[in-house]
């Protein structure tokens, strides 16, 4: 683990809101020079911190509108019939997010659709097919605030 000084966590929060903006950007509003900030955030990138840069994609203006979180629990648990499912999952195009998870549930699947009958299609030719599933609960998604976490406090 790295230690973070209040500059590195202002540096994060400020990349995390925007991951566009430059070292000389970041250097005026923090009040470092351009290289000063260039090598803190090359700093936190090489200790890990920084996981890589992802665009935050509009599903809804690409006609996916549509987003069902999905509790599955494996008929099965072993690392054979665990392995089989993480595989077949990933190739679900629709499927956004596949959480590994303890409690109710083995998997907690992140599953975007065009609308409720393109969803049930998802459901009933790909997620209900996948190997080991035993059972699948689904929460449809009404809306959604993005919260930024612990270091955006």
């Amino acid at each position: 683990m790295i230690d973070l000084d209040d500059t590195d966590r202002a540096l994060i929060r400020a990349l995390s809101e925007d991951a566009t903006l430059s070292a000389g950007a970041l250097g005026r509003r923090f009040g470092l020079s351009q290289p000063a900030a260039w090598r803190r955030v090359r700093r936190l990138r090489e200790a890990g911190v920084f996981r890589g840069h992802r665009l935050d994609l509009d599903a809804q203006a690409l006609g996916f509108g549509v987003t069902v979180f999905l509790g599955i629990r494996l008929a099965t648990k072993g690392r054979t019939s665990l392995g089989d499912f993480e595989r077949a999952v990933q190739a679900i195009p629709e499927v956004q997010t596949v959480e590994h998870v303890l409690g109710m549930y083995d998997y907690r699947l992140r599953v975007v659709a065009r609308d409720i009958p393109d969803f049930e299609r998802v459901l009933r030719r790909r997620i209900m097919t996948l190997p080991g599933v035993g059972s699948v609960d689904a929460n449809v998604l009404l809306s959604e605030e993005r919260r930024p976490g612990p270091l955006g406090a």
